[in-house]
């Protein structure tokens, strides 16, 4: 069984710790993980890991956010993945940070990559897993808050949100989205709730 498994964000060293990279993030950290490494081909750079007989190909794309349907079109049709076997990873400005929510389809909810992806594949159907970013920014502001670094405390939790993800892309390919979705859409519980 093969699978993509795509990241989105923006290349370039100035975007590596921005909000709107969280998808680049989580695949640096599934590759580093499983001793893959990243190779530059064309429309991105991509990682190949192997779990429980399933074939993953991790694709973070060098379009740059707006564009990302290019490069998951052409990796699609280039090595013939079924449309159920795609998962996307993506930021959210709709829930709040560290947040994780999967789906199987629906709207891109503002997001351009999601929305170009969408356009390029011409359907929604496809499964996305979405890391909640928040949306502390003034009116006018979220341009400049998606772009801009994360917090020191945002970083410090990224390890741990990137390993949920990558247990939620592991569930993705071998229990199938439904039972991955139901564990992964689970409400983390607070520290306090965890005492109790």
């Amino acid at each position: 069984m093969d699978f993509l498994v795509v990241g989105l964000g923006n290349i370039g060293a100035e975007y590596a710790s921005t909000r709107h990279n969280m998808g680049f993030m989580v695949l640096d950290a599934f590759a580093k993980a499983s001793n893959a490494v990243f190779e530059t081909k064309r429309y991105g750079d991509l990682a190949e890991v192997s779990f429980k007989g399933r074939h993953i190909t991790l694709l973070k794309p060098s379009t740059y956010m707006n564009l990302s349907g290019n490069a998951v079109r052409y990796w699609m049709n280039r090595d013939s993945y079924p449309l159920e076997n795609l998962l996307v990873i993506s930021d959210d400005l709709n829930l709040p940070f560290g947040t994780i929510r999967m789906r199987t389809g629906g709207s891109a909810g503002g997001h351009n990559g999601l929305s170009h992806i969408e356009e390029c594949l011409e359907t929604d159907r496809y499964a996305r897993i979405r890391i909640g970013i928040g949306n502390e920014f003034s009116r006018g502001g979220q341009i400049d808050f998606v772009l801009g670094d994360l917090s020191e405390e945002e970083k410090a939790a990224v390890p741990e949100i990137s390993e949920r993800v990558i247990a939620g892309i592991k569930a993705f390919v071998t229990v199938g989205p439904e039972r991955a979705m139901n564990d992964l859409n689970r409400r983390k519980k607070t520290d306090e709730e965890e005492k109790k």
